[in-house]
């Protein structure tokens, strides 16, 4: 019986633990890449890596948004997958290349 309770006590444990882990994060935020872009998510709205604001299809963990005229790539669909509270990979459907995106550090926006 004792070992049955330890088990179970350690199996919510178990739940609860990464529960609490899958709520700390959302894609929403202040996004950099390596070669100085900068996008920031806000529910529905962007400031794109071309500083112009739009909208796109928001979930806490995935974001996708159509390029906006007069920037590279206008027309086509960027769809961006939070990995980790930190990481987020971008690409656009068909296109195997993936831009790696890092939270942007304290007072950089």
């Amino acid at each position: 019986m004792r070992g049955w309770i330890l088990t179970l006590t350690g199996a919510v444990g178990i739940v609860f633990g990464f529960s609490h882990i899958g709520l700390a994060d959302a894609i929403d935020g202040d996004w950099c890449n390596s070669s100085g872009k900068r996008m920031s998510i806000r529910g529905p709205a962007i400031v794109t890596p071309g500083g112009q604001q739009t909208s796109g299809n928001y979930n806490r963990h995935f974001f996708s948004y159509v390029i906006p005229a007069g920037e590279t790539g206008a027309g086509a669909t960027v769809e961006i997958q939070l990995l980790s509270e930190y990481l987020a990979h971008a690409h656009q459907p068909g296109d195997p290349s993936i831009q790696e995106w890092r939270r942007c550090q304290p007072g950089v926006s």
